[in-house]
């Protein structure tokens, strides 16, 4: 089942939230930090608050499995930009230890389906370059690559 997350879920975010951490910083420990996480409990309770920033949780009737937090975004009369609805994947997780089981793929389409159902004509994410599975997944649902961050460590 997916469902919106609420308050008596955060603590659970916050465990998943901290297993993406340790994909980040075994990945590029240079820049993240270990045992942390991208929000903390009050962040995430904002977050929840905000009508914009759904986070949506797959679970089953004991436990969260997983979860994509998400940000609507409206670019209108811009001087640059056409007008269009974005929604943002600004975090995706599965747990490790169930990973493989389609939860990251529901979890997704969840996602696009709720975007079409809202009117966003456009689904984003950024993906850290070296995070091979999630490249290979997010390709395989379809994703193609935006633009390119690059970088020279000095």
């Amino acid at each position: 089942m997916i469902r919106r997350a609420n308050k008596k879920d955060i603590k659970r975010i916050i465990e998943l939230l901290r297993q993406v951490s340790m994909v980040h910083y075994n990945l590029r420990p240079d820049i993240f930090k270990p045992n942390t996480t991208k929000y903390n409990e009050e962040q995430v309770e904002n977050i929840l608050e905000d009508e914009n920033k759904p986070v949506f949780l797959f679970c089953d009737e004991e436990n969260i499995h997983g979860y994509a937090f998400c940000e609507i975004t409206n670019t209108k009369d811009d001087i640059l930009l056409q007008d269009n609805k974005t929604i943002y994947i600004d975090d995706i997780c599965v747990d490790e230890k169930i990973r493989g089981k389609h939860i990251g793929k529901n979890l997704y389409n969840y996602v696009l389906d709720y975007a079409k159902s809202i009117g966003c004509n456009m689904v984003t994410l950024n993906v850290w370059e070296g995070n091979d599975d999630a490249i290979k997944f997010y390709r395989n649902m379809g994703m193609k690559v935006r633009k390119t961050t690059m970088e020279t460590k000095l």
